[in-house]
């Protein structure tokens, strides 16, 4: 009897060291954004089984697009669901890094009494360059610094460039000198001439099709400001030299306030007048795809886009024409906001955050499951040329995530194009950027989140229209103006200053 109890005892002490395994592999289920998946079957019938084995995890991936994924992400860091393990973050996306890491919505993986780091990920310190993991520490819920996701090693610099299609450029008699001699403020003539050119056979056709925000970030010289979730504040810079301080200095200003924002909505209202404007995307629930389908389909003249290093193989191929992107800035730039453009975060309300780290640092360190996961299958995604270029194939139709959503990008091989040697030179040019002198500098909204909410309420009635010239300056920016003030815009603009200023030491 007690050999058997002694046995039984043995038995239960086995099971209780035995890993999750013993019951299968524990699946992480991760949200992503950007995505044009509608079937992944291939990618996670291959993927799965070489994470089951490596780490003891299956991925259950969900395909946020660009036009679903804030509401998702937003629903879900605000709800009690634990729906997601991990999820896709940013200085820029709905649920926004620096702020929802002070609201506790993100495993603190440098936490010193759970270091989920140096547990599960000690290998993204030699992969990762330090400038990156240190731009990913910020405060959290209890206002101690620290690293609440895992920066995706990509474009680390900014570059907005205004996108033309030159191919259509060169068929109405223009060349790419015109575009950049004429400037934001003088393509009406360019504009006039292609519509009428491509309209002749009935169909509508608008020639600037761009994203609102980022076409005044491109003509302001206006970076995003970390922390400033609603677009509410502008800092200018120096396009010739962003190391230096721009026209307003190292000051903060009300974005709608400046003469340089009343030019640029103007001019959008005579562009949107003429019918040189999609209408779509001064509508915020119809924006982002009629401007994602306009480039796709290679029907627009000049949109935007935030650049990233070999861009042009990519939607070149993608479109069928040739294009160009026109730099905004002399070099990119580099600020907190690209430090920490695009990230992953495991929830707090995860099950499994340790199998997400592991999960997490395999991604960023092994390069066959980050082809896998980006490019597909082998032989069904994607083929390779005589110097390991990858060729796309008809099924990435159906499979082409978000590729600087996904993490470390320097392992993928090279697209069609891009030569063997694209690592080398995209890592050169990264190298090249230059940094804002407000890089580090983030936003601490909390102690006024009433103003916040109540000036984020005008500004959402106005700024994408204003932006896109869908309303009338002379009298939307007024309205505007004066609806911000009575909601407490300046003391906004007065505390991003004032943190300003203790953070540069003034």
């Amino acid at each position: 009897m007690k050999k058997m109890l002694a046995l039984l005892l043995a038995a239960m002490m086995l099971l209780a060291v035995i890993p999750a395994m013993a019951d299968g592999p524990v699946e992480i289920t991760m949200l992503l954004d950007g995505s044009n998946v509608s079937d992944d079957t291939a990618v996670l019938e291959t993927l799965n089984p070489y994470l089951t084995e490596k780490i003891g995890v299956t991925l259950k991936p969900v395909w946020g697009t660009w036009g679903n994924f804030d509401t998702l992400a937003l629903d879900y860091v605000n709800s009690s669901s634990n729906e997601y393990d991990i999820i896709f973050t940013s200085s820029w996306t709905s649920n926004n890094y620096s702020k929802y890491a002070m609201k506790d919505a993100y495993v603190r993986l440098d936490d010193p009494e759970d270091n989920l780091l140096e547990k599960y990920g000690k290998e993204l310190y030699d992969v990762l360059p330090t400038m990156l993991i240190e731009g990913a520490k910020t405060p959290g819920f209890d206002g101690e610094k620290g690293i609440y996701a895992v920066p995706g090693f990509k474009d680390i610099a900014t570059l907005n460039t205004w996108d033309v299609n030159v191919t259509l450029l060169e068929k109405y008699g223009y060349t790419l000198d015109d575009v950049k001699n004429a400037g934001f403020y003088g393509w009406g003539d360019i504009f006039a001439t292609v519509k009428a050119g491509e309209e002749k056979d009935g169909e509508v056709f608008y020639p600037f099709v761009f994203e609102g925000l980022v076409a005044e970030r491109i003509v302001n010289g206006t970076p995003i400001v970390t922390g400033d979730a609603n677009s509410l504040l502008s800092y200018y810079m120096n396009v010739e030299d962003v190391t230096v301080p721009g026209v307003y200095g190292n000051t903060f200003v009300n974005k709608y306030a400046t003469p340089e924002f009343e030019k640029f909505a103007k001019q959008m209202r005579e562009y949107y007048l003429a019918g040189y404007i999609d209408p779509a995307i001064a509508i915020g629930e119809t924006a982002t795809d009629a401007w994602r389908n306009a480039q796709n389909t290679a029907r627009y003249l000049i949109s935007t886009e935030v650049y990233s290093y070999g861009y042009e193989a990519s939607t070149r191929a993608q479109r069928g024409i040739d294009l160009e992107y026109v730099w905004s800035t002399a070099t990119p730039y580099i600020d907190t906001t690209s430090l920490q453009g695009a990230m992953m975060a495991i929830s707090s309300k995860s099950d499994h955050p340790e199998e997400a780290m592991k999960f997490l640092a395999l991604l960023n360190t092994d390069p066959y499951v980050m082809t896998l996961l980006d490019f597909g299958v082998q032989g069904v995604h994607y083929n390779l040329n005589d110097i390991g270029e990858v060729v796309f194939t008809d099924a990435r139709s159906t499979y082409s995530p978000w590729t600087n959503g996904l993490g470390n990008v320097t392992m993928l091989p090279p697209l069609e194009g891009q030569g063997a040697d694209f690592q080398k030179k995209y890592a050169e040019f990264y190298g090249g950027g230059k940094t804002l002198p407000i890089v580090g500098y983030t936003f601490d909204t909390s102690s006024v989140e009433t103003e916040i909410g109540a000036v984020a309420n005008v500004k959402e009635a106005y700024a994408l229209s204003l932006c896109t010239g869908a309303v009338d300056p002379e009298t939307a920016l007024p309205e505007l103006l004066a609806k911000l003030d009575a909601a407490g815009m300046q003391k906004i603009v007065d505390e991003a200053n004032a943190q300003l200023k203790a953070f540069l030491g003034e």
